[in-house]
């Protein structure tokens, strides 16, 4: 069964994500690369850590909905992420990297790498989220 790209696309682009200019570049089944386009409302002098934490709630969100498991049952939300901040990032496009580490019966946890335009990681984070209503065949 295939991964549902709508639903990934609709994570990485509706509402907040939109508001802040969240696009998805590319997915897969348990990975989602969401891009951050610079603009100065995400921070002059630096891009404010809300907005690159967003970006990484975003990413991991599609994510872990890119699977051919997830049904229109499925209901998700962000349990809790903890997250490193490893370079400044300053009026520079940004990415985010999620992979899927593991999903359990509910609980899923995944990693997110955000790197700026010039290749260099921003930031690091582990993410815990819950996933119901979804078929588990594997």
């Amino acid at each position: 069964m295939a991964v549902q790209a709508s639903n990934v696309q609709r994570i990485a682009s509706e509402n907040f994500a939109a508001l802040l200019g969240a696009r998805l570049v590319d997915s897969a089944r348990d990975r989602a690369v969401v891009e951050l386009p610079y603009t100065p409302k995400l921070g002059v002098g630096r891009i404010h850590g809300g907005a690159i934490s967003a970006l990484v709630d975003i990413a991991a969100t599609a994510a872990f909905w890119s699977s051919p498991d997830v049904t229109a049952a499925s209901r998700g939300a962000t349990v809790g992420f903890t997250i490193n901040f490893l370079n400044l990032a300053v009026a520079i496009d940004l990415t985010a990297t999620a992979t899927v580490r593991r999903r359990g019966g509910t609980l899923c946890t995944g990693d997110v790498s955000v790197s700026d335009a010039d290749g260099r990681e921003v930031a690091a984070a582990i993410v815990t989220y819950k996933l119901t209503g979804y078929r588990r065949t594997h």
